[in-house]
């Protein structure tokens, strides 16, 4: 049943989007003792906005409201992934290429992670940047990625 409600949830979220000009960048459900979270993240290339969040926040509980397929209580919340945000499909590596990320992956049967620049993304594999050396990482090997923003640089 949930996998169904997350098909309908991520149609009603990109068709919102669509008529906003951003793009649906992820969607997750949690369990909270106040009932399920809706979390919508959404992107477009020169930033997400707070009128961006609400317009489509007000069009999918339109939806929500008329469709009334979540049968529990549920609140709904639509933000923008963050400077840091997590990287789970190929789709977020290919919109990464070029920004400093921090991956977490299996080598030599422990856990390592690194931190830099995302150079290419393939079919199987990445290819990262690190301190001037490039690093390909298999996709299968990674337990966590995401984009990564130095606050102790200066600018």
């Amino acid at each position: 049943m949930e996998k169904i409600m997350v098909e309908k949830l991520e149609k009603i979220a990109k068709e919102a989007c669509s008529k906003q000009g951003v793009a649906l960048y992820d969607l997750e459900l949690k369990r909270a003792s106040k009932g399920l979270i809706v979390l919508v993240y959404i992107t477009k290339l020169d930033g997400v906005n707070i009128g961006d969040c609400q317009i489509v926040s007000r069009e999918i509980s339109n939806r929500l409201e008329i469709d009334d397929f979540i049968a529990e209580r549920f609140f709904l919340e639509v933000s923008s992934p963050g400077l840091e945000r997590e990287l789970k499909l190929k789709k977020h590596y290919v919109s990464a290429i070029g920004e400093k990320l921090k991956i977490t992956f299996q080598a030599e049967d422990k856990n390592k992670t690194v931190i830099g620049v995302l150079k290419e993304v393939e079919t199987d594999y990445l290819k990262l940047d690190v301190k001037d050396e490039m690093k390909q990482i298999t996709f299968s090997d990674i337990k966590k990625a995401k984009t990564y923003f130095d606050y102790k640089k200066k600018s």
